[in-house]
Formats: C-alpha cells, structure tokens, sequence
C-alpha cells in the first residue's frame, strides 16, 4: 500500500497515531481551552477529509463551525464578540489538521502564554513537497493568509483582525502585526496543506562547517551531529570537519593544518563549532577562523568563557580571572596550573576579536577589534552565563539543541521490557549518561535517593559506563551499559516509568528530553540548564538542592504512578514541539537573521524528509549509530580503577606527558 500523497499514515480516516492519551487538564490543573473552529465552505469544496480531521484530534472542547460564504463574515463578526471561546482556529476547506495538533498548539498557547501559536505546514499534491512555517505561505500559493492553522487568542484579536468577504481570517497580515514575544512559533506539523499550484524552488541554502575537536560521539558531539543534519533538512550545505584525532595532545595543540585547510577550501558562509576542548585547550583555531568568516560557537559546556575547565561549578575565578589557584588542574579538560592565567587571557581575546597567540596578555593590549564569534547558548541558565562571563559586546544568541524526535518517542512498555528481560510490574527508575559516576554528575546523592527508594517491587537501570556497579549499592539493577544505537537507547528509556539526575552542572541536559520524548518524566535538582531541560511540573519535577530532596522527591513519585502517567504524556507534547530538529533548525535561522547572514527569509522550507521526525509519518527516520565510544576491553578497564584508586579522578601532569609521549611515538611506528 503506497503511502498517502501527505505523508501521514492512515490520518484521518484510520487508526489513530501512537503517543499518550491526552491529561484530563492542563498542567496547572486549569481545564483545556474552548477552541472554535472556523472553516467557510464553498459548493465544491472538500470538505469530509477536514472534518474527518478535526473529529481526531482527541479534543472535546471545540466547536467546529461549517460556514457558507454568503453568510461567512457576518458569522465570524458573531463569534468575534461571543466570549463563549477561549481562542479560534480558521481551517480552510480541503486542508487538515495534523494528527495532535489542536493538543500542542493549546498546550503551548498555555506554557508561553501568547496571543497566537502557529505550527509547521505540510505542502503536499500528489506526495509531499516540504515544511514550512506561516511567513513562507506567499511562497506556497497557499491558504496561510486565510485559514492556516494558527491558534488565536480570541481576546487579542480584536487589533489583529482582517476579515475577507467570507470569513475567513488574513492570517499573514494578523501575524505579521502580532508581536515576536506574543506569538510562538512550534517545531512540529499542525496543518497538512494540499497545494494548489507549483511550489518555486527554494532558496539557495549556506555553506556551513561542522567543526568538533575529535568527533561527533558523546553527548556533545551527539548534539552537535543532530544540528548538522537538523540545519541539512533545512536547504543548507553542511561540511563536517574534526580538528585532530589526538585527545591526549589536546593540551599542547593550537594549530591544526589540515583541518584548517579544508574548511578554507569550503569557503564557507559560517563555521559552526562545537565541543572543541577534546582537541585542544585554547580558542586560537577559532580566532583564526573568525579572521576569514563568520564563526557561531555553541556552548555545550562553559569551556570557551573559563581558563580550563567545563564547568567552574562554585568557582568564581571565571568572572575575575582564571589562574593557577584553579582548585581542579588535574581533572579533564586539563591544564597546567602555569598556564591558566594566559590561557584564560588568551580566550577573552578570540571573543573580543583581538589577534590571538600565546604573545596576548590581555584584550586591552590588542588592537582594533576583528570580526569574533557568536556564542550560541541552548538554555535560558547557559544564556545567562555567558552573557555574565563573556567580554563586552560579545554577541551571545540563544539556541534550541535538535533532537531524533521519531525515534526517541513513547512505546508499549510492557512489549519494551518483554524485549529487554525486565520485570514487567516493577516501578523502574532510569539514570543515564555517558559516565553515570562522573564528578559533575552528583554521583553521591544520586546512590543516596537510589538507595532511599530501594525495596521490592523498584528497580534501577543505569545506562552509561559504570566501572563499578556495586558502587550503587542496589540490590535490582539493570546495567546494560553504554548504548551506541538510538533506537535501542529509546528502547531502554520507553521501558522505564521515571528518570532522574542528580547532576547540578548542565549546560542543558539531553537526557531529561530524550526520556521526555519518550513520554518518561525526570527528577532532578532545580539548577543550571535543567531548568530548560525540565519544565518543571511539565515534564518532571524540579526540586531544590537540599540535604533529602531528591530522594523525598523520587519517593513521592515512585508512589504516584498517575502523576508519572501524567507529567510523562506532557513531556512528550511539549518537548516534540520546542526540541524537534525542526525547532532546533528555525531558533538557528533566527539567529542567522538577526546577524544578518543569508537571505533573510523569516523561515526556511524544510525538505520532505523532515516530516519523518514526527512519530505519525508514513515513513520515520531511523535513529544513529556509533553514538558513544566502544566499551573498552577488560585490561583497559583495570588499568582505568587502578588509576582511579591512585588519583582518583584526576590526572596528573606527569602522567599527561607520558601518555602524550606514549601518542606521538605510536604514530611514529610504521
């Protein structure tokens, strides 16, 4: 059976499209907004298949009004005025709503409280054409100037409204007069669209560099990976590039020829870096780059606003000046305590757009300033941050991170953990990450919470590298260790009833929505980017970080599956809808129009295959691989707890020179 000509299995006249049922209120325990539905009818128009849409939205609170043209204006004038509606939604006849749709747009229209929430377009004739969002419909000879899909606050329309004879509502005009901070645009299908004349080509894209310091696996690469391919399904032209595949050289390495070299022969319109501390412990790359183009560094960590470290956690010395009384020298990314201070000096110089070199003592000694960096933040604490630690002027813009959106997404759980060999009644709690008993991961309160809950009936599976799992203390453990596939990661989460972090230094946090997605909610501390992570009372709870709180917290919820039932359906609603790659690609166009790169187009029109992000296409896109390191063999591992039962989970410098040593000569051996 060929797939439908809008991409959309069986909508909507067949089976209904997985994902959570719909809470019985909002998350504040306020009911669902009263919609009206406004569609003005034409003799010939068709209209079951839009009906047939509105009917399968899971949505009791609307009325949908059928309306003849001759009666049309004079029916919506009424409506204006009634206060019965909260918001309206002009449909146009022959167009649908997408599966979920009237949901995620209310559900946001709450959480940002806006006057108008549009989501994205499907285009379609006879298969599907692109996606696009509302400032691109003069381009699709389309309906969006009259019955697109946007969600209206009824109240507000009253300085927005522009009926045509009929009815229906000129869209364009009303949100091109809304205010950016009264509107929200979602990174997720609300309207299928059937064009109704030849679609013109898309604008030509921009060249763009990736660049990584060593690749694209772990949590940052992955991340960095999945805004790549977010800003391809956008038109652009996307290079990967990695600075060297020597870690164990980073400390001593600024300059990286053939990386430079190849993205000086793609001339490109931007360079894109990312989580470049694997392969050096300066911004001087990024200085030289800045030098021949425009260069957007996203902040995965704080490491390009510190002399060394990720995360200064307490430290203030970033605000004043890093130097050799850093507390941690020793812990990744390392550095000597001797050269801190210049490093620091020479990183504010590469952000202030001075000439960088180990000869720059300060940016008030450099010259007129150079073209620098953007710094690209991806939550609202890391904004913050930055614009705290950056030097003046120092343009810092804020991101969404993208995320497989279709493949990290609900399932059957009982099937799940049939699959995996879990037990099928357990109340099970996920931890999960690259280290699980990392320094920045609060290994310590997470064993405590654990262990707090412990007893029959609650297990644990812990999803990462675990040296050593007895260090837990959990009697029912799953352990399935690091996981490089993200279908079989997903897989893991969708099994699972609560996740929870006790970390307290993340610049974001993609566990909490990559469990989200799949419709688990998370525990965690009320700190840095969780709090973008998490939406609190959303999608999990957000607790202070407090002696107890987290295990008080974790106790209440393993005891209280209709809360976890609950925050687990809204996690999935409106992190689909703010962390799609479709959100990621539209906030980094933003940015791009605000710096004035490209062409200025408000929104892009995302190719086909952006539809198979969503979980209710006819064909999904299938999940990566390779995603985080292999697990290492068995003598590396004891050499790692041997080392660790020396140093603990520090490095000394003497033993970095050696491995640095170890590296060079290896490479030396034919």
């Amino acid at each position: 059976m060929s797939p439908p000509p809008h991409g959309v299995a069986g909508w909507p006249y067949g089976r209904s499209p997985p994902g959570p049922a719909r809470p019985r209120s909002l998350p504040d325990g306020r009911p669902w907004p009263r919609i009206r539905i406004i569609t003005v009818a034409h003799a010939d128009a068709a209209l079951a298949g839009t009906v047939a849409s509105v009917l399968r939205q899971d949505y009791p609170e609307f009325r949908h009004d059928v309306l003849a043209p001759t009666t049309g204006r004079a029916a919506v004038e009424r409506i204006l005025t009634d206060p019965g509606p909260d918001h309206l939604l002009w449909l146009a006849a022959g167009d649908l709503l997408a599966p979920g749709a009237l949901i995620a747009l209310a559900l946001e229209a709450s959480l940002a409280e806006v006057d108008a929430v549009a989501g994205l377009r499907v285009l379609f004739d006879h298969a599907v054409r692109g996606l696009d969002g509302p400032d691109r419909a003069a381009e699709a000879g389309g309906r969006r100037s009259a019955g697109g899909g946007i969600l209206w606050r009824r109240d507000a329309l009253a300085d927005h409204a522009v009926l045509d004879a009929d009815g229906m509502l000129n869209e364009g005009v009303a949100w091109s007069t809304t205010s950016e901070n009264r509107r929200s645009l979602i990174g997720r299908p609300a309207l299928l669209h059937r064009l109704l004349s030849d679609l013109p080509p898309p604008a030509s894209g921009l060249s763009i560099v990736s660049l990584t310091g060593t690749g694209t696996q772990g949590g940052a690469g992955v991340a960095q990976r999945r805004l790549a391919e977010a800003l391809t399904l956008a038109g652009h032209r996307i290079a990967e590039v990695t600075l060297s595949g020597r870690p164990e050289a980073a400390e001593w390495r600024d300059i990286f020829p053939p990386a430079e070299a190849a993205i000086a022969a793609t001339a490109p319109d931007l360079v894109l870096a990312g989580n470049l501390h694997g392969a050096t412990r300066s911004l001087d790359v990024v200085g030289r780059l800045a030098r021949r183009g425009r260069v957007g560094l996203v902040l995965h960590d704080l490491f390009p606003l510190t002399g060394r470290c990720a995360h200064p956690r307490a430290c203030g010395r970033a605000a004043i000046g890093c130097d050799a009384a850093c507390p941690t020298p020793d812990e990744y990314p390392q550095l000597a305590p001797g050269r801190i201070a210049g490093m620091h000096d020479r990183k504010r110089a590469v952000l202030a757009g001075a000439p960088v070199g180990p000869e720059v003592r300060s940016p008030a000694r450099s010259p007129a300033r150079s073209p620098a960096p953007w710094l690209l933040a991806n939550s609202d604490w890391t904004l913050a941050r930055a614009r705290e630690l950056a030097p003046p002027g120092t343009v810092v813009e804020p991101i969404r991170l993208a995320f497989p959106t279709a493949v990290f997404r609900p399932g059957d759980r009982a099937g799940l953990r049939g699959r995996l060999g879990l037990p099928p009644d357990d109340v099970l709690i996920l931890v999960s990450s690259v280290i699980v008993d990392g320094p920045d991961k609060g290994f310590a309160d997470l064993r405590a919470a654990l262990q707090a809950v412990a007893k029959p009936g609650v297990g644990v599976v812990a999803i990462g590298r675990l040296d050593d799992p007895a260090r837990l203390g959990i009697a029912n453990l799953f352990a399935p260790g690091l996981i490089a596939d993200e279908a079989m990661l997903a897989a893991w989460y969708g099994a699972c009833d609560l996740h929870v972090t006790a970390s307290r230094h993340e610049t974001l946090g993609q566990t909490p929505i990559e469990a989200g997605l799949c419709g688990v909610p998370t525990l965690a501390y009320r700190s840095a980017g969780l709090t973008s992570a998490v939406i609190d009372g959303v999608s999990g709870r957000l607790v202070p970080m407090r002696p107890g709180a987290l295990a008080d917290a974790l106790a209440a919820l393993v005891d209280d599956r209709a809360t976890r039932t609950r925050l687990g359906a809204f996690a999935r609603i409106a992190l689909e809808s703010r962390y799609s790659p479709a959100a990621a690609a539209l906030s980094l166009e933003a940015v791009f129009r605000r710096q004035g790169l490209g062409g200025g187009a408000a929104h892009p029109r995302f190719a086909p295959a952006m539809l198979g992000h969503f979980p209710f296409a006819a064909d999904l896109r299938t999940g990566a691989t390779g995603t985080v390191p292999a697990v290492s063999p068995p003598l590396v591992r004891r050499l790692r707890w041997a080392k660790q039962m020396v140093f603990g989970r520090r490095m000394p410098l003497f033993v970095r020179r050696c491995l640095y040593l170890a590296g060079t000569l290896r490479r030396r051996v034919p």
